[in-house]
């Protein structure tokens, strides 16, 4: 579904990616993993039209990946950024419709609404309420769900578990699991080396601003190396 070939990002003389490429299947889970300051970050900003590319394509669906946000989205990409970004002086009724902006059937936005409170009952509790007064957890789930309003084809999640107890960050990858079981393509970029492994199908390695490592998620969590660099084994 998404290819990349060869990408080389730099911010000034600063080169952030170097000659990247990888591989989305359609319907599957990919994670990225790797240190802070690898490239993960910059490698969804690039895809998602944030951060211009100097070199290497970006195909979506077979074709070149539009280079502006909102075309992006229009092709079934979205992306849910690191920090969770709610828009904290509306409500989270108000947040979800947002999502979904580029629908102009008011009765589908409706019916995607119903969906998401279907997905994370405890929006519907909370859907009067500033999405700013809701738990990290909350914000978190809620910008996961403001992404899927316009029903993408495939969403990149960058650091959903960041900052989140242990007992919330279990129920944001409950999320993610139960999402690409309804046949959504995910991207996920994530700290927490040993739980996207666990959940992924298959997963890169990125060590300053190249792929140092693929395979099955469940192999690299076995790795060796793996265990010693990411999941704090010695």
């Amino acid at each position: 579904m998404l290819n990349i070939a060869n990408l080389h990002v730099s911010y000034g003389h600063i080169q952030a990616l170097h000659g990247v490429s990888l591989a989305v299947p359609k319907g599957k889970i990919i994670s990225i993993i790797g240190s802070n300051g690898a490239g993960k970050t910059t490698l969804l900003n690039t895809i998602c039209g944030l951060v211009k590319q100097k070199s290497g394509t970006i195909q979506f669906e077979g074709a070149e990946l539009t280079r502006t946000t909102q075309h992006i989205i229009k092709q079934g990409l979205v992306h849910v950024p690191e920090g969770r970004k709610v828009f904290a002086g509306l409500t989270v009724a108000e947040n979800l419709l947002a999502g979904g902006y580029i629908l102009k059937d008011n009765h589908q936005l409706r019916r995607n609404m119903e969906k998401m409170f279907d997905l994370y009952p405890i929006l519907r509790e909370r859907k009067d309420q500033h999405a700013g007064t809701l738990s990290g957890g909350e914000q978190q789930m809620l910008a996961i769900c403001r992404g899927l309003m316009s029903e993408p084809k495939m969403i990149l999640l960058d650091e959903p578990s960041l900052g989140l107890a242990p007992i919330i960050v279990n129920g944001v990858f409950q999320l993610i699991k139960q999402i690409s079981e309804q046949g959504l393509t995910v991207m996920l970029v994530e700290q927490n080396a040993k739980k996207a492994l666990a959940l992924s199908d298959y997963a890169y390695v990125l060590e300053n601003g190249k792929v140092v490592m693929q395979g099955e998620g469940k192999k690299l969590l076995c790795d060796e190396g793996v265990k010693k660099a990411y999941l704090g084994d010695r």
